[in-house]
């Protein structure tokens, strides 16, 4: 059972509040999960925020469209009730709600800042099974997977050299090797097309992680790891972090967990969620920034 959006949970919730008489937002939720037949796996699905779940946001706004229209109004902190203007509503018994349906009421349309009922809003029709923070979200993922595809492709053909600078402000940027002048003098290079050394995990040098870096187009198997392997041996080391540009086959992945040292394996859609993460040779473009209301400081 999919997870409804927040159109389909409408009428189901001005149905639940009519029938409690009044109830907290986060009880309608659960009953609403339970009417659509919701796993619990469905249940806990979260935004991509990881700040709350789809279902309690979808009928969020539900709750809040509704209340817009009139239907809906909280008495008190967290709990809703049904208006008169809802109880006509279901008197009609219709058989779905929607934005469409509520488009008739004057508060909504003033809602929606439209300057007519012939106003069509055609970029919030176009994406109206999703919730406002769901369209962001979706489009913040789109945007950012293009940029990681970008990164991807500049890093398989920029220079050796230039790989080595890029991986070194990476690591430096993650909170590893000091400063980035520290960081290049304890990274090594090998001349092959990559860069291998030893970098401080912490400013102060109390360990050291081995360090290896490929710029291959081929996936990386398990003999690579086992060199890898081999030569942290040798170095009487206990950590270090594998970097390639491609990935790695399933065998070398395997074989690595099962290892006594710590290797980390790091392909290059990880090392560009990294470079993402900690703004590794990107620029911000735009920023918005989202609000909430602090229900605590109106509360008298």
């Amino acid at each position: 059972m999919a997870i409804p959006d927040y159109q389909s949970v409408m009428l189901p919730l001005l149905q639940i509040v009519k029938q409690h008489g009044q109830i907290s937002l986060a009880n309608a939720a659960i009953l609403i999960a339970d009417l659509f037949g919701l796993s619990e796996d469905e249940r806990r699905e979260m935004l991509q925020s990881g700040k709350q779940t789809f279902i309690y946001n979808r009928v969020g706004w539900a709750n809040t469209y509704l209340k817009k229209a009139g239907l809906l109004t909280s008495p008190q902190r967290g709990i809703i009730t049904i208006t008169d203007k809802g109880e006509h509503v279901l008197s009609q018994k219709p058989n779905s709600l929607n934005v469409q349906y509520l488009r008739q009421f004057p508060e909504f349309l003033d809602f929606h800042d439209t300057s007519s009922k012939e106003t069509e809003p055609e970029i919030f029709l176009a994406t109206s099974e999703g919730t406002p923070e769901e369209v962001l979200e979706t489009a913040y993922s789109q945007i950012k997977k293009q940029i990681l595809a970008e990164i991807i492709e500049k890093v398989k053909s920029c220079s050796p050299l230039f790989f080595e600078n890029l991986v070194v402000d990476t690591i430096v940027k993650m909170g590893y090797g000091g400063s980035h002048k520290d960081a290049g003098q304890a990274i090594g290079r090998s001349g092959d097309e990559g860069i291998d050394g030893i970098i401080n995990e912490d400013r102060l040098g109390l360990d050291v992680i081995y360090l290896q870096a490929k710029r291959w187009t081929g996936n990386v198997s398990r003999p690579e790891i086992q060199k890898f392997a081999g030569a942290l041996q040798g170095k009487r080391a206990k950590k270090g972090i594998f970097i390639t540009t491609s990935d790695f086959t399933s065998e070398a992945r395997e074989y690595a967990k099962n290892l006594d040292a710590k290797i980390v394996l790091v392909s290059g859609k990880e090392l560009a969620e990294l470079m993402w993460e900690h703004n590794v040779g990107l620029d911000h473009a735009s920023t918005y920034e989202l609000k909430k209301i602090n229900i605590d400081y109106f509360s008298e």
